[in-house]
């Protein structure tokens, strides 16, 4: 059973709509506050990434075992990998008495939706457009032409899911990067406000740039 504590924050949105740069600067602010959750996926690792910090990267067949055995709360297939969040990886962030940040997929939210286990926050960053989308996934160079059309179609797909009225609590619009992020820190904070307030216990200590 996962442990009570703070919401789990679940964010969601298509690859290249600047998740990853929101998160960095949401955990920068609040040192404190969040833990990741490090999901689990049978894609190779990108230039940079390490095993454990940024995914545990698992082959086929070790994920195929630990799904079987009960071991995740929502698995996904993604372009053509699997991708995971596991029991193990929310409970140790909740351990620390941290809200648990799960970057996960559309597929992964609809499981997290139906389950009465974690009841999150959810998060979807939607990009300008997909025509700004595909130019940020050209400029990383790390996919081939049939990967990007897979991502893209995939990205149709998540946008429509995710602009849906009451599929998320909240839609941070990421044409600015700057109102994005003023957006999706005053929506969190508000939110551990208010569990604050219900007595759980979560820190809201915040780092100032210079």
């Amino acid at each position: 059973m996962v442990k009570q504590g703070p919401r789990p924050l679940v964010i969601c949105g298509p690859s290249g709509s600047g998740k990853s740069t929101l998160l960095k600067k949401l955990f920068k602010e609040f040192p404190d506050t969040f833990g990741f959750s490090v999901s689990h996926t049978t894609r190779k690792p990108r230039p940079g990434e390490e095993n454990g910090v940024h995914y545990h990267f698992v082959s086929v067949e070790e994920m195929q075992s630990a799904i079987e055995k009960g071991e995740f709360i929502e698995t996904a297939v993604f372009s053509g990998n699997m991708y995971g969040t596991s029991k193990k990886a929310v409970e140790n962030v909740q351990h620390q008495g941290k809200v648990c940040v799960l970057d996960i997929e559309i597929e992964g939210v609809k499981q997290i939706r139906n389950s009465d286990r974690l009841n999150p926050l959810l998060v979807f960053v939607n990009p300008p457009s997909i025509e700004e989308l595909e130019r940020r996934l050209r400029g990383r160079q790390t996919e081939t032409e049939e990967s990007l059309q897979k991502r893209l179609n995939t990205a149709r797909r998540e946008i429509e899911y995710g602009t849906e009225v009451g599929n998320f609590d909240v839609v941070v619009q990421n044409n600015n990067l700057k109102q994005a992020y003023e957006d999706l820190r005053n929506f969190i904070v508000r939110e551990l406000e208010t569990q604050q307030g219900q007595g759980i216990n979560v820190s809201l200590n915040r780092v100032f740039d210079e």
